[in-house]
C-alpha cells in the first residue's frame, strides 16, 4: 500500500551529487528546495514603514544633537 506522497512525481532537480531530486514535486513541478526564486514582497510600500532608531524623524533629531554637541565644544575650546 503506497501513500499519497510516495506516488507523487518527482522533483527531478540536479543535485550536488550530480543525481536527480527524489522528493516529491510540488504544482510547479520541483520540491520545496528546487521551486525557483520567490514571487518576492507585496507590491506598494507596504513593507517599507521604518520606524525607530533608523526612522528618518531619529536620524535627523540625532544630527541636531551632534551638531549642538560640537558647538559647545567649539566654543569651549575657544573660550580657553
Amino acid at each position: 500500500m503506497l501513500l499519497d506522497m510516495q506516488k507523487a512525481p518527482r522533483c527531478g532537480a540536479k543535485t550536488r551529487s550530480g543525481r536527480s531530486c527524489q522528493s516529491p514535486g510540488m504544482a510547479n513541478g520541483r520540491c520545496r528546495m528546487h521551486g525557483g526564486p520567490s514571487p518576492g514582497a507585496p507590491k506598494g510600500n507596504q513593507n517599507n514603514f521604518k520606524h525607530g532608531y533608523y526612522s528618518a524623524a531619529a536620524t535627523a533629531r540625532r544630527r541636531e544633537i551632534t551638531a549642538m554637541l560640537r558647538a559647545a565644544r567649539d566654543t569651549l575650546d575657544h573660550s580657553r
